[in-house]
Order: structure tokens, then sequence, then C-alpha cells
């Protein structure tokens, strides 16, 4: 995935992906009970570098919706809510040491810092099950979570999906790749 070089949308990319999430926010009220747009749209047109990050996930197939605020920030939480696995982010090794360590056929990116560049964070184990309250996601692919230090350490890394109506976590050695597995992000705004 190549990064565009500016940080900042047109006008016209900025009205279009607005009118994206407005949408897609009407449409699935029960990810975010109590909120209300016009103050989520308020706070998105004072963030450029924030849609920037929101376009970014869109245009990488990871459809980002509100799932919550922050009780001590006031921030709109932002989780990737395709059904699957978002397209443009799979086939990639958990993080850099574990590409670097891929001796045959390595693949051309890896989810950590692919989740830097776009600002955005792998989810955690815990935000992966929340996301899995809202509808069932991964049923046919998978995605990489924030590992912790202590399990990288030794080589593995984390990833959720959904089988048989039952959200699963899962290890596998951090310079793995799979055609059905990426990463979901989080974007704070």
């Amino acid at each position: 995935m190549t990064m565009e070089n500016s940080k900042e949308l047109s006008p016209e990319e900025r009205d279009e992906l607005l009118r994206t999430l407005k949408t897609r926010f009407e449409k699935n009220r029960k990810r975010h009970e109590g909120l209300e747009w016009p103050q989520v749209q308020a706070k998105l047109e004072a963030s450029p570098d924030k849609l920037w990050s929101l376009h970014l996930m869109e245009s990488t197939g990871g459809e980002p919706d509100v799932v919550g605020q922050a009780s001590q920030t006031g921030d709109y939480l932002f989780y990737d809510c395709s059904a699957e696995s978002p397209k443009e982010r799979r086939s990639v090794c958990y993080d850099l040491e574990g590409l670097e360590s891929r001796k045959d056929h390595p693949p051309a990116d890896n989810a950590v810092d692919m989740a830097a560049a776009m600002g955005i964070k792998l989810l955690t184990e815990e935000q992966y099950r929340e996301l899995q309250l809202y509808g069932n996601f991964d049923m046919k692919t998978s995605s990489w979570l924030q590992t912790p230090a202590a399990i990288r350490k030794l080589g593995g890394a984390l990833f959720g999906d959904r089988r048989y109506d039952h959200v699963f976590v899962y290890h596998n050695g951090a310079q793995s790749y799979y055609a059905a597995r990426g990463f979901r992000g989080l974007l704070r705004v």
C-alpha cells in the first residue's frame, strides 16, 4: 500500500468522506447509541489529520465507523467495521521484525508499520471482542491484533476471527502471512 505524501484531503475528498461516514453512522446506530453526528462531524472538521487517517481506512476497505466515546477524553473511537478484514491490508506479516525474518517469499509489508503510516493503531484483543458485539466480523478472514510484548519477544503474535458463532484469538509466528489475514485499526478523534 502506498501512502499519499500530503496528509490533507482536497475539499471534494473531504466532503465525500464526511458523507460516507455520516451515512454509515446513521445506518449503524447500535454501534454508537447516545452519540449524535453533528458533534462527531465538528470534531472531524477540526482535525484534518484524523480525516486523512479515516480516508486511508476507508480507501483500504476498512469501512470505519464510530463505536463509542472515551469517557475520560471525550474522543470518538473509530474502528474498522468492514465485514471481513480490510481487503487492501491483507497478506502482511505482523511487524517489521517478523517481515525481516522471512527467508522465502516475504510479503510487501507488515501490519504494525502500515497502521502507523495510516495514523491508526491495531485493535487490542479487548477492542476486537468489543467490535464483535456489533456484528459478525471476520467470518472468512482474520485480523492481526496488538500483541503483548512478552508474546512478541518469544516470536509470536496474536490474531482473531469469528468461527462457529464464537470469537477466537490465536497465536502465530509474527513472520506468518496469509491471503485472508489483515488488520483492523482504531482511530481516536
